[in-house]
């Protein structure tokens, strides 16, 4: 039986291979490579999706999250508080733009950062901004977590890598902070054919310092008006081929969705802790489930010819390349990152896969199949 992966990328793009050609075509024809129609359009057409009315698209998007930070102000040696859980990637760009690196921990259901713990470390100031991450798809309690930003006078940045499309209260993902930070990597729900990023706001002084920030920090060509600058570009073609799948996004998402409804059905009576699958605001970027036999699982699962991953294994704080010195105690982020594991979720995976999928879990954890076998 042929081995199904955590994500096909094949799949995915195959049946677009007639669009993207075509994308090509119409940016060799015109012979304009970097901030040209093709970026100009997609920045225009993605607003939508963010909710902002301004998107600035750069080259990946840990450049998105940099610059964003930079956009909002954040200097060298500025505090700014994240989570621990997410890959490290709000991390790196916070210490990319000279600042420091401080963790709350999250929520044990939604693993999103608490809006308890964000209002204690933001007791007595010294926190110069704040990332919050929508994790796995699902968003984040942003109105709660908007509301301890602003009491305490600190802009709030979201991190939408995982949650093209999301909503909450009507609102989308990236319209609730001051600044938002989108990824287009291939395996995002909206991904380019490579590395891709977007910075998106309602702040116009905001929106003019991302735009100036991706390229040197001009204020005009060749005039450096503004420190911090670095050359981040989307190319032309990359942003043709994201709005030929942007129309595609709400369809993909819906197939996310209604897999997840499967797992959910075939594990019931397991005895993972799985998290919360998707409500009506979320998304699914990520199937998650939690055990504490996870390694085992997951050798059970390989063995199968079933992908799995860990989604995120290491927090923030342990990891020895970022040399936290002051590690704090996040109980909830440790044990969810001892014993999170990821499931094969992506748009093109039929029921049957999903099925397959989740008997060999049942098996793999000691629990009987609920359906006839495929």
């Amino acid at each position: 039986m042929k081995n199904l992966p955590i994500n096909d990328l094949d799949r995915h793009f195959k049946p677009l291979r007639e669009e993207l050609a075509s994308a090509t075509q119409r940016v060799l024809e015109r012979g304009w490579y970097i901030l040209g129609p093709e970026v100009q359009e997609f920045e225009r057409e993605f607003r939508d999706c963010s909710g902002t009315s301004e998107v600035v698209s750069v080259a990946n998007g840990t450049d998105a999250l940099e610059i964003g930070l930079r956009s909002l102000g954040v200097r060298a040696g500025d505090r700014v508080l994240t989570t621990a859980n997410a890959g490290a990637y709000s991390s790196m760009a916070i210490l990319a733009a000279g600042a420091v690196p401080v963790f709350a921990d999250v929520d044990p259901e939604r693993l999103t950062l608490s809006p308890g713990a964000l209002a204690q470390a933001l007791v007595g100031g010294g926190v110069q901004a704040v990332v919050v991450t929508h994790l796995y798809g699902r968003m984040a309690e942003m109105p709660e977590l908007m509301r301890v930003a602003k009491r305490h006078g600190v802009p709030v940045l979201e991190d939408c890598a995982q949650a093209h499309g999301a909503r909450l209260a009507g609102k989308p993902a990236g319209s609730w902070g001051h600044v938002s930070a989108y990824s287009f990597y291939p395996t995002k729900n909206l991904g380019a054919l490579g590395d891709g990023g977007a910075v998106a706001t309602s702040l116009p002084e905001v929106a003019r310092a991302a735009r100036e920030l991706r390229q040197y920090g001009w204020s005009t060509k060749y005039h450096v008006g503004r420190p911090g600058g670095r050359n981040s570009r989307l190319d032309e073609l990359q942003a043709a081929y994201l709005r030929v799948m942007l129309p595609k996004l709400e369809g993909w998402n819906k197939r996310r969705g209604e897999i997840a409804g499967v797992y959910a059905r075939e594990l019931t009576g397991t005895d993972l802790m799985m998290e919360r699958l998707t409500g009506k605001s979320d998304v699914v970027h990520l199937l998650v489930c939690r055990s504490n036999r996870r390694d085992a699982i997951r050798n059970q699962l390989l063995a199968l010819g079933v992908g799995c991953e860990f989604h995120y294994p290491i927090p923030d704080h342990f990891q020895p390349g970022l040399a936290i010195q002051d590690r704090p105690r996040l109980a909830v982020t440790e044990a969810w990152c001892a014993e999170t594991f990821t499931l094969p979720c992506f748009p093109e995976m039929t029921d049957t896969e999903v099925c397959r999928v989740a008997d060999a879990l049942r098996n793999a954890v000691g629990a009987p199949a609920v359906h006839a076998a495929a």
